[in-house]
């Protein structure tokens, strides 16, 4: 128990890390001329590339699936698919630090899933979810006269998106391997991402007009925090990997100050202390691993074959 425990933590924190340079390296990757639509599909479909070359070639056993799961996976990456539209569009359009801090908001959307999904939440994590969106409300009030509204309106869009991925994932999870997740899922976002890409912008400047590491660098973020996310998911559940993921806003703040020279206001960093509170009450939390296929939800049908199958009242006599 322990050891998935420490193991999920470790997962969840290090697919934070990654996902908080996201924003930064995404909106340096849009000031270089690169389109919003561009940079997802290229960091999405190189992504699922690199993944199914891996796995193809050295663990074929992670390529197996069953039927429903498949389509828990791809359901859940055309949804992050749209998500991520969303969110690179709303990048354009305001500072990457802002962003992704309303973008942290997605615990708040989760537990509305979760409770549709029939899963409890305990005071502690309603707690820490209350804080951490005070925190995000702090560390956007000082800035309401820069912000633009159709890009806020944009990234919480996309927040709602992600949340909602999540809960379907774990789902699968309970059953599937963390990398089996990832590929499909990423291979349900790039379903999405790239034919949006092509029917609607399809231009890609060249290595000689602007510089392209900040896509390939993304590419390796989206690669490796989508493997450790789902591994974090697996061992934590969504609610809690989401809540530790909320360190990523203070990881994309300090490059976004460092990279893209940009800062926070004495409002905005004590909305960061409250945030870094809410971080630091996972150790008094209850963080054990999720059950195995909870009975009922809106998700009970995502079920391996041969499988009792869930009612809201349990399994049928």
């Amino acid at each position: 128990m322990q050891t998935e425990r420490a193991k999920g933590i470790r997962a969840a924190l290090i697919s934070a890390f990654l996902l908080g340079l996201s924003p930064v390296l995404g909106r340096q990757a849009i000031l270089f001329g690169f389109s919003p639509l561009a940079v997802v599909a290229l960091r999405t479909g190189f992504a699922a590339i690199l993944l199914f070359l891996i796995v193809a070639l050295f663990r074929r056993q992670f390529l197996f699936i069953y039927p429903v799961g498949l389509m828990g996976c791809m359901l859940a990456g055309i949804i992050n698919g749209f998500g991520s539209i969303f969110y690179y569009m709303s990048l354009a359009r305001l500072p990457a630090s802002i962003g992704q801090m309303l973008y942290s908001l997605y615990p708040f959307f989760l537990a509305l899933w979760m409770l549709l999904e029939r899963q409890p939440i305990s005071r502690m994590t309603l707690f820490r979810i209350t804080l951490a969106t005070v925190a995000v409300i702090l560390l956007t009030s000082d800035s309401a006269n820069q912000v633009d509204w159709i890009g806020v309106l944009m990234m919480l869009t996309g927040s709602l998106f992600y949340a909602l991925h999540l809960p379907i994932n774990q789902r699968v999870l309970y059953d599937v391997p963390a990398p089996t997740v990832t590929l499909y899922t990423l291979l349900g976002m790039s379903a999405v991402v790239i034919p949006a890409f092509i029917i609607f912008d399809p231009q890609l400047p060249t290595f000689l007009e602007v510089p392209w590491w900040p896509v390939l660098g993304l590419t390796l973020v989206t690669f490796f925090a989508r493997l450790t996310l789902f591994l974090g998911v697996k061992h934590l559940g969504g609610m809690q990997t989401a809540l530790l993921g909320l360190s990523e806003l203070l990881v994309a703040i300090s490059f976004s100050y460092v990279l893209l020279d940009e800062s926070l206001t004495p409002m905005q960093w004590l909305g960061a202390a409250g945030l870094a509170i809410s971080l630091l009450l996972v150790r008094v939390d209850s963080l054990q691993p999720p059950a195995r296929r909870p009975k009922g939800g809106w998700l009970s049908w995502i079920r391996p074959p041969n499988s009792p199958p869930d009612f809201p009242w349990g399994p049928r006599d």
